[in-house]
């Protein structure tokens, strides 16, 4: 999409200003107007009800896996699809109001996969330390520096009784609500990315480049016996290669799941959806959640005999013995 094209989109993002989702949001569409969200499914709705266009959310982190508030939301409600991706690099300090010190942090408060990411490096620079969860990295440190609703657990902002001392932050955020930093590259796995997904209503499918993927939503039948393996034949006699899968209760009756995935390659391959109207027959509900390019630009490999001119030519061969 052409630059000025995006400048007229407007996009929610998780916010407040700050997150790791604003700054994927500027790396995709830096000119774009934008609103800041509370959460992950404010952010979804907001596309579903029309008050935005798009909306930039986290989708998985190559460490604490699935974003569980993006899959589920997108796996019910009116349909959304993804449009494109973005990935970024992740790192995060630990910061606290001026005048704080390491030895003055009983609690901190961050996104819980942020506290995931850095809980053995926690564990040694502030042992004993409680986890006080906020709706975003960022929020709590606007809750730290007085500028924003404080997560569960702690007080309002502004007062001496603020239930943490220090918050789990991106380095710019830390900046950006003036506060100190104690220590930074906190993370336990240095290089960690998290994959940012771009949704919008369903409308034109983005053209395939050659480097796609193609998210979607799958119920196996229920106590029938092989289901998985069925499911998952659909792609492998076809070629196409997931490169995520996992697991959400469906939330109907204990032991009910739901296969959240992403297959590599585009609804437009032949592969690919011959595999799509092999789920349609033997899944009870199968849900498209887009097709769209890789944002690492990795070619998909297509094993021999499984290019669309391949299963043109069987199809063709199949027409000639009808004579």
């Amino acid at each position: 999409m052409m630059q000025v094209e995006q400048d007229q989109i407007t996009y929610a993002f998780l916010g407040p200003v700050g997150t790791f989702t604003e700054a994927a949001l500027a790396r995709y569409a830096p000119g774009a107007s934008r609103q800041a969200m509370p959460d992950v499914v404010s952010a979804l709705e907001a596309v579903r009800t029309g008050a935005v266009d798009r909306a930039i959310v986290p989708m998985e982190n190559s460490v604490e896996g699935g974003v569980a508030a993006t899959l589920d939301t997108l796996a019910s409600g009116a349909p959304l699809v993804v449009v494109a991706e973005v990935l970024v690099e992740i790192s995060f300090v630990l910061a606290a109001r001026p005048g704080t010190a390491l030895a003055d942090v009983r609690s901190v408060a961050t996104h819980p996969h942020a506290w995931a990411q850095c809980r053995r490096t926690m564990s040694e620079l502030v042992p004993g330390a409680v986890h006080v969860p906020a709706t975003s990295t960022a929020a709590a440190g606007a809750a730290l520096a007085g500028e924003g609703a404080a997560p569960a657990g702690g007080s309002a902002p502004g007062e001496a009784g603020l239930a943490f001392q220090a918050a789990l932050v991106a380095p710019h955020t830390a900046a950006d609500y003036g506060l100190e930093v104690l220590a930074d590259g906190v993370e336990d796995n240095p290089g960690a990315v998290t994959r940012f997904v771009v949704v919008a209503r369903p409308g034109v499918v983005p053209e395939r480049t050659g480097a796609d993927k193609t998210t979607l939503l799958v119920h196996l039948p229920h106590n029938a016996s092989g289901a998985l393996v069925t499911m998952l034949e659909q792609f492998a006699t076809r070629g196409v290669n997931l490169s995520r899968i996992e697991s959400r209760p469906i939330g109907d009756a204990l032991g009910r799941y739901a296969f959240s995935m992403d297959a590599e390659g585009h609804i437009d391959d032949a592969r690919v959806a011959a595999a799509l109207i092999g789920l349609h027959r033997v899944c009870p509900h199968v849900v498209f959640l887009g097709s769209y390019p890789r944002a690492d630009r990795t070619p998909t490999h297509v094993p021999p005999g499984m290019r669309d001119e391949d299963f043109e030519a069987a199809r063709a061969w199949v027409r000639g013995l009808r004579g």
